[in-house]
């Protein structure tokens, strides 16, 4: 049949059965909006900010299993987007941004509201499409999602000038799986590789499972559950990976890296096995490479990006495929193997183990005075009964959140762990609140944070969306004022905020509920009240807490991993 581009694109969204497209719209983009006007396959979603947009399909995606969508117009509605856009490809999302972009014949000619996205996006996309032909638009719509999801999956850009909308062609409906002979992912591990694993892991003696955002995004959770009860060792999960292995088991030792627990980090550096997955010991996980390389040990690294392995650790057995696949794979050989030879003894290392976590590295000293950041997260987890949908902004309060609220289940935790973006949560609350219906959703922020999107209140309101936004205002750049602290003689450089709107007030006049709470004997009855008398409602709980309290423990940067800082006691 005979369509314009504009419906093209709309006809390729709903045969890749998507529901939901968060966008603004601009004039480079108007026929796709018109075209979508006059469809009913999916809700478009109208944000007030492009990054906004991003954010949200951004969450949506990762607490879906699904591909998010995003629409904004050309120019500035796409350098808006950057920010969502390299936030989701540090974390390796797969999305879908169309952008609009200005005619063919106008590109290269400074024409209004035109820029270079194909060049601008290149560095922090999978990879991005400019399409030229009208004839192409609906081939490279159906690519776009295939490398989005596939393989080491991350957003995908296409860039669409506005007469490519309105022009015609014949619109063929897809046949078959997509095959794209520059573009083959790895999905089975190799078989001897696997083997060379089991081996190692039969004889280990203080034997350490590292798990990272590979396993959530790979699904793979179920698999990995089963190999850790198999393998009986210590696991640990990064920020990313956070749910991928259940916080509540005595086998996991909580979160490793900068602000890990102790007995996460020490069990790390020495291990004599380390089974990583999914993960790529990235700085803030391992600190100083040359400090975690001083401890002799054989480390086997599962992942499906071969770039990944050994990049900035040398491996031993390096595995290179899909996460879900190659543990199971790993699983079967390695049930095989045991029967035939027992496994080393690893009794002592979990007597060492539990000798580490003996030092309760999270203990805190709550206070009936002051509200304690660490017991809002705390009460927050028992009021949810540990099953809400977490968002977080960046900062003092995301380490909390993590270190806090116990995830049992994957894609529950929703956070920007690579590229450490301030203002996320509200969108991303969005984003997971159109994917999951029906399940609570809470927004662990700071006062810092919370206002770099606080427009998207507009937005919940339009959409009657309800998450439960938790401030944990400290009425300081939380984490900025901790390292001035720590490394900077208390020079509080530019990181107190002199000047706080009411928030109370902020959210009311946006058509919410708001909730002032500085009592910490407030803190129950104010979360209990925000989940339950208004549920149906978006609620902003503004708890005013302790502006000194730190978090802890704290690997300072350029250390090593187990040079930890347990309180201010150490500084």
């Amino acid at each position: 049949m005979e369509m314009n581009g504009a419906d093209i694109v709309v006809r390729c969204l709903a045969d890749e059965g998507v529901e939901h497209v968060f966008g603004y719209p601009g004039g480079a983009v108007l026929y796709i909006y018109d075209a979508i006007f006059k469809q009913d396959k999916f809700q478009h979603i109208l944000v007030r900010h492009e990054q906004a947009a991003v954010h949200a399909a951004d969450a949506y995606s990762r607490s879906s299993q699904k591909v998010g969508v995003c629409l904004v117009t050309s120019g500035p509605g796409v350098t808006n987007a950057v920010t969502g856009i390299a936030t989701a490809y540090m974390d390796s999302i797969p999305m879908v941004i169309i952008s609009g972009q200005v005619p063919t014949a106008a590109i290269g000619e400074d024409a209004f509201q035109e820029c270079d996205t194909v060049g601008i996006t290149r560095p922090c996309v999978k990879h991005n499409f400019l399409v030229r032909d009208v004839k192409d638009l609906a081939e490279t719509m159906r690519r776009a999602f295939y490398i989005a999801r596939t393989g080491r999956p991350g957003p995908v850009l296409v860039d669409i000038p506005k007469d490519i909308t309105v022009a015609q062609c014949k619109y063929t409906p897809p046949k078959g799986e997509i095959s794209m002979r520059s573009y083959a992912p790895v999905n089975k591990g190799h078989q001897g590789q696997i083997k060379k694993a089991v081996q190692m892991l039969l004889a280990a003696e203080r034997p350490m499972i590292y798990t990272g955002g590979g396993v959530i995004l790979s699904n793979a959770a179920p698999e990995l559950n089963k190999l850790v009860s198999q393998l009986g060792a210590p696991c640990t999960s990064t920020l990313m990976g956070l749910g991928g292995y259940p916080a509540s088991s005595g086998q996991f030792v909580g979160m490793p890296g900068m602000h890990g627990t102790y007995e996460a980090n020490m069990a790390m550096q020495h291990c004599d096995v380390l089974l990583a997955i999914g993960a790529r010991f990235d700085d803030r996980v391992i600190g100083n490479p040359k400090h975690f390389a001083q401890n002799a040990r054989k480390i086997i690294h599962i992942d499906i990006d071969p770039s990944s392995i050994s990049k900035r650790v040398r491996v031993d057995v390096p595995i290179v495929g899909n996460v879900k696949d190659v543990l199971a794979d790993l699983s079967a050989q390695y049930e095989v193997a045991a029967a035939e030879h027992k496994p080393a003894s690893i009794t002592k290392w979990w007597e060492q183990v539990e000798t580490w976590r003996g030092k309760e590295c999270l203990k805190f000293a709550n206070s009936d005075e002051v509200i304690k950041p660490q017991y809002v997260v705390e009460k927050l987890w028992e009021v949810t009964g540990g099953d809400a949908f977490v968002t977080s902004d960046v900062g003092q309060h995301q380490m909390w959140a993590a270190q806090y609220y116990k995830f049992d289940k994957p894609r529950r935790w929703i956070n920007s762990g690579g590229l450490g973006t301030m203002g996320v949560g509200l969108p991303y609350a969005m984003g997971v609140q159109m994917a999951n219906p029906g399940h609570d959703v809470a927004v662990i922020t700071g006062e810092a944070s919370i206002q770099m999107n606080i427009q998207e209140l507009s937005t919940c309101h339009q959409y009657r969306l309800t998450p439960k936004i938790v401030c944990l205002n400290n009425r300081f750049l939380g984490m900025v004022r901790q390292w001035q602290q720590i490394d900077y003689g208390s020079r509080y450089s530019e990181s107190y905020m002199d000047s706080l709107p009411d928030f109370v007030k902020v959210a009311e006049a946006y058509g919410h509920v708001g909730l002032r709470i500085e009592r910490p004997a407030d803190v129950e009855p104010a979360l209990r009240e925000a989940f339950g008398k208004h549920k149906e409602r978006l609620v902003f709980l503004d708890f005013i807490t302790d502006r000194t309290e730190n978090v802890w423990p704290m690997v300072k940067a350029g250390r090593g991993l187990t040079e930890m800082l347990l309180g201010s006691e150490d500084l």
